[in-house]
């Protein structure tokens, strides 16, 4: 069939592809391809969109998407950044144009790695972010930025948000903002803290940065739609400070997906976990894109154990990745039993070098430590093509003038609007 339709709905989209209704349901459900709504709530999706990802799932990608992505000039714009962990953020900022002034890292390891990469040009400071006072920065600053600790509300943690001494990490950033002062504050964190504590946290959050000056929103962010080989979704939360009239600007999603082929082909020799005899030999059975359900009933319940009767998914176990797709979420590692990240074609882990180009990271990019604290510091970061997006929609509001293809102008809500929104 040839048409001329920019968008086409599930069922136009199938016969379009000579694909099945439940392939293109399952694509999107899979986070691979958009779809918008049209004023009759039917789901509508980017012909051209389908058709690059139809022809890369038949095997025969046109172009190579992967590229770290980095902007030609640096700007005068500067930023503290904290809990910086591996550098994701801070260098997808720096790509973007933004000059760090400091960078706050308790992690050891982590902080070798900020210094061994920027030797002279980052100043981090490796300490408890209690014991760091911020006040030669204030007025001096444009953005304060951070991912605040977010397994206090991750669904795959125990999700107890303020009750976590990590999740109370979220008022030093707070305390920074408010002895700073800077035009824009910028915290992000996992999807799971919009609904948390049904949506009371994040209220608190909104409300405090409120306080200090600042009008805020927020948006989720989808990584595989900007420019990440990876599906992974960060709340990006924006506070602009009230003397200031400048825009709320978001990264714009791309029409297109990088694969996990694309990121990895030609990706450097590093060393990797290994998979014990066991779980390597159930593993071989699994093909790519599959998990346990691929597996004999026998060998299934035999290597889910207790797991195999548990209601929920459990799609991360005995998980083998698929070539032509982004991956999964990175965990701090690539071998746990409940979030197995193994490679599409070996019966392996994915290596840390695949870890970081997964994760946008150069591939001169050193990672200090033992194997499993920079699988953890990678698995941690946030993708640093996603901060390149996060610092372009930064830069945008700074200058108050922007790309319309690049960023998204959000509409500003009322207070009575903000405040359904945060319970709805």
């Amino acid at each position: 069939m040839i048409t001329n339709e920019v968008t086409l709905t599930v069922a136009d989209a199938a016969h379009h592809l000579n694909l099945s209704v439940d392939t293109i349901r399952r694509w999107e459900k899979k986070g691979l391809i958009q779809a918008n709504r049209s004023t009759h709530n039917h789901r509508l999706f980017s012909r051209p969109e389908l058709e690059r990802l139809a022809l890369k799932h038949s095997g025969h990608c046109q172009a190579d998407k992967y590229r770290i992505l980095r902007a030609d000039k640096q700007t005068r714009f500067t930023a503290i950044e904290l809990f910086s962990g591996a550098g994701g953020l801070a260098l997808g900022l720096e790509h973007a144009g933004l000059k760090s002034k400091l960078l706050v890292e308790f992690d050891k390891d982590a902080a070798a790695t900020l210094r061994t990469n920027r030797p002279g040009k980052w100043n981090v400071v490796n300490d408890d972010i209690h014991n760091v006072s911020f006040a030669d920065y204030a007025g001096k600053i444009d953005v304060v930025a951070g991912g605040f600790p977010c397994q206090a509300f991750s669904y795959a943690g125990h999700g107890d948000g303020f009750g976590d001494a990590r999740g109370t990490l979220f008022f030093e950033f707070a305390r920074c903002v408010s002895e700073v002062q800077p035009k824009i504050a910028i915290a992000e964190n996992v999807r799971g803290l919009l609904r948390h504590d049904g949506g009371r946290t994040l209220k608190t959050m909104v409300l405090e940065l409120e306080s200090l000056g600042y009008r805020v929103d927020y948006k989720l962010l989808r990584a595989q739609f900007l420019d990440v080989p990876q599906k992974r979704e960060r709340l990006l939360i924006v506070g602009i400070r009230k003397d200031l009239d400048l825009p709320f600007l978001f990264p714009r999603e791309r029409d297109y997906t990088v694969s996990l082929r694309e990121a990895i082909r030609d990706v450097p020799a590093s060393d990797g976990a290994k998979y014990p005899p066991k779980k390597k030999a159930v593993l071989d059975l699994v093909p790519p894109g599959g998990y346990w359900r691929d597996l004999p009933d026998h060998i299934q319940k035999r290597y889910m154990a207790g797991s195999y009767l548990l209601s929920g998914g459990k799609t991360g176990m005995a998980r083998r990745l698929a070539w032509e797709e982004p991956t999964l979420t990175l965990t701090c590692s690539p071998a746990q039993k409940q979030t197995e990240r193994c490679h599409p074609e070996e019966t392996r882990p994915l290596t840390v070098r695949e870890y970081a180009r997964i994760q946008t990271f150069p591939d001169e990019w050193q990672f200090i430590g033992s194997l499993a604290s920079q699988y953890k510091q990678i698995g941690n970061a946030v993708p640093v093509n996603l901060g390149y997006y996060i610092g372009q929609a930064v830069i945008g509001m700074l200058r108050n003038k922007w790309d319309d293809g690049l960023l998204r102008k959000a509409v500003e809500l009322s207070a009575e609007e903000r405040k359904w929104r945060l319970f709805s």
